[in-house]
C-alpha cells in the first residue's frame, strides 16, 4: 500500500533576492545605464510582488561577459550566499533566462531556490489563469519551457552510464518523462485548437461589426479603461497581469454606431515566446481587430521603453501595421499638466485620459468615431415605415444621416459599417450617395 504524502502549505511569503547582470561587452554598442538597470529590477520586483514574494535585497553585477557555469561571477555567487544567510532569503530571482546547469550551480552554493525571469512570469500566469482556456495555455507554455531542459537535467547520468549497453535507469526515466511531456503537449494543442475553432465561430458571428482592441504594457489601466468606456465589470488590480482572458463588450460611439471593444492580456519586456505561442487563441483578438488602442501609463518613468516593448510584440504578431490610436492613461496622477509639445515630443500624437476620473474619455470616443467612419460606406435604402427592426440594425451598425417618409415607405440615408452594408444591399435604391 502506497504511503500517503502530505502537502505542506507555506504560511509566510518567500523572501527573495533579485539579481541582474549587466554585461559591458555589447554587440550593438549599447551599454545598459544604471537607470535602465534600476528600472529593470523595479519591474522584476513588481513581478515578484505579484507572485507573492517579499524582496529583501537587490544585487547588480557588471562584468565583461556571462559566466558559463553560474551566469554571474563566482565571487558574486559567494556574496549572494552571504546575503541569503544574513537576510533569511530562500529564493533568488535572476532577471535573465538561466540554463539548468547554472540554476543548479547557484543553488548548490547559496542553498536557496533559484528561478529566472521566465519561470517567474509563467508562475504568475498560472496563478492568474481563471478560465479553462487560460489554464490550458499556461500549462502548455510551462511544458514547452521545461521540455528542452529535461535532457540537460539528466546529462550527468548519461556521462556516468553512457555508451552501448550501459544506459541506466536515469536515462530510461528521462525518456519516460520526455514522452509523457510530449504526449501532454499534443493533447493540450489539440484541445486549444478546438477552443480556437469555437472562438473563430463566435468571431465570425460578430464579423459585421467593427472591432477595436485595447493593447498595452501590463498594468497601464486597460481593464479600468474598458470598464469606464463600456460599463463592463472586468477585474482590475494595481498589479501586473491582473487579467489574462480577453473580454469583449459593445461600445456605443457618440453618433450611436456600435462597435466591439476587446480587452487583451498585457504585454511586458522580454515576454517569454512560449507564452506568445501558447496564447495564440487569446491574441487572435488583436489580429482580428480593425483598430488598436495602444494604452500607455503616462506617469511611468519607463513609458517610452514600454511602448517599444509593446510594438515589438505587435510586430511578432504581424499586427504592427494596423491602425493605432495612442491613449495616454492615468493623466490624473501627473504632478502637473503636460504641455502639448512635450507630450508630442515624448510620446507622439496621443489622447490624455483617466479611467478613474473620466478625463479625456469623451475626446477618445470622438477620435474613435472619426477613425471608424473611415471604414463606413454611404448607402440609401428604402424600407416599410413599420420595419423598426431593420431601422434599428442600421442605427447599430452605422450612422443615420437622414430619414424621409414617402407614403408607407421610409427612405434612409446612412453611413454603414463596410461589413454590414452587404446585408442591406437588396434594400438599396442607390449604390452610393454623398453624406449630407
Amino acid at each position: 500500500m502506497a504511503r500517503e504524502s502530505k502537502v505542506w502549505q507555506r504560511t509566510e511569503p518567500e523572501r527573495a533576492v533579485l539579481v541582474k547582470l549587466v554585461t559591458t561587452a555589447r554587440q550593438d554598442g549599447h551599454v545598459v545605464t544604471d537607470e535602465e538597470a534600476k528600472a529593470s529590477l523595479d519591474e522584476l520586483a513588481a513581478l515578484a510582488d505579484t507572485a507573492g514574494a517579499v524582496v529583501v535585497e537587490r544585487v547588480v553585477q557588471r562584468r565583461g561577459e556571462i559566466h558559463p557555469a553560474t551566469y554571474i561571477g563566482k565571487g558574486k555567487v559567494r556574496e549572494l550566499a552571504q546575503i541569503c544567510a544574513m537576510t533569511g532569503a530562500d529564493l533568488i530571482i535572476f532577471d535573465h533566462e538561466l540554463s539548468p546547469a547554472q540554476v543548479r550551480n547557484v543553488e548548490n552554493e547559496t542553498q536557496a531556490r533559484v528561478i529566472d525571469r521566465t519561470e517567474l512570469i509563467l508562475d504568475i500566469f498560472a496563478r492568474r489563469a481563471r478560465t479553462r482556456q487560460a489554464k490550458l495555455q499556461v500549462e502548455l507554455a510551462q511544458l514547452r519551457y521545461e521540455l528542452p531542459r529535461l535532457r540537460h537535467l539528466w546529462t550527468h547520468l548519461e556521462r556516468q552510464r553512457g555508451g552501448i549497453g550501459l544506459r541506466g535507469p536515469g536515462e530510461q526515466q528521462l525518456e519516460a518523462d520526455r514522452r509523457r511531456a510530449q504526449q501532454r503537449i499534443r493533447a493540450l494543442e489539440e484541445e486549444l485548437k478546438r477552443i480556437a475553432q469555437r472562438k473563430e465561430q463566435q468571431m465570425r458571428g460578430r464579423v459585421m461589426m467593427t472591432t477595436i482592441a485595447l493593447v498595452g504594457y501590463t498594468n497601464v489601466g486597460k481593464s479600468a479603461l474598458m470598464n469606464a468606456l463600456t460599463g463592463a465589470a472586468v477585474f482590475t488590480e494595481n498589479r501586473l497581469f491582473a487579467t489574462l482572458d480577453a473580454t469583449t463588450r459593445v461600445l456605443r460611439l457618440p453618433d450611436g454606431h456600435e462597435v466591439l471593444l476587446t480587452d487583451t492580456v498585457g504585454f511586458i519586456k522580454n515576454l517569454p515566446h512560449h507564452l506568445v505561442a501558447s496564447f495564440h487563441a487569446t491574441l487572435e483578438e488583436v489580429r482580428a481587430a480593425d483598430l488598436l488602442l495602444h494604452v500607455v501609463d503616462v506617469t511611468h518613468p519607463d513609458a517610452a521603453q514600454q511602448m517599444k516593448a509593446v510594438n515589438g510584440v505587435l510586430k511578432e504578431l504581424n499586427c504592427h501595421e494596423k491602425p493605432q490610436l495612442l491613449v495616454l492613461n492615468k493623466c490624473d496622477l501627473l504632478p502637473a499638466p503636460l504641455p502639448p509639445e512635450e507630450i508630442r515630443r515624448t510620446f507622439g500624437e496621443g489622447i490624455l485620459t483617466s479611467a478613474l476620473t473620466g478625463q479625456g474619455l469623451s475626446d477618445l470616443r470622438e477620435r474613435m468615431m472619426l477613425l471608424v467612419r473611415q471604414w463606413q460606406v454611404p448607402v440609401e435604402v428604402e424600407i416599410p415605415v413599420t420595419d423598426g427592426r431593420t431601422l434599428g440594425e442600421i442605427g447599430r451598425h452605422g450612422t443615420i444621416v437622414r430619414q424621409q417618409v414617402e407614403g408607407d415607405r421610409l427612405r434612409v440615408r446612412a453611413l454603414l459599417d463596410r461589413r454590414f452594408a452587404p446585408r442591406v444591399a437588396p434594400l438599396q435604391v442607390a449604390k452610393k450617395i454623398d453624406e449630407k
